[in-house]
């Protein structure tokens, strides 16, 4: 069960490198700031549910 939450984790960190990198890449390009707010958002929201999964694991896995 705990790799399964382990995988879990690691795709969520990736996609909040993802969602990261994409923000920076807007703010380079000088995107619209809408643009910038909304990935600002999914990526803390992507990071509180990673944060959640990795209690999960440290949690369970004892």
């Amino acid at each position: 069960m705990s790799a399964f939450f382990t995988v879990i984790a690691l795709v969520l960190m990736i996609a909040v490198a993802i969602v990261l990198l994409l923000g920076l890449r807007n703010m380079m390009k000088g995107g619209p700031g809408n643009t910038s707010q909304k990935l600002m958002r999914a990526r803390v929201m992507l990071q509180a549910i990673a944060v959640a999964v990795i209690v999960a694991v440290l949690y369970f896995s004892r």
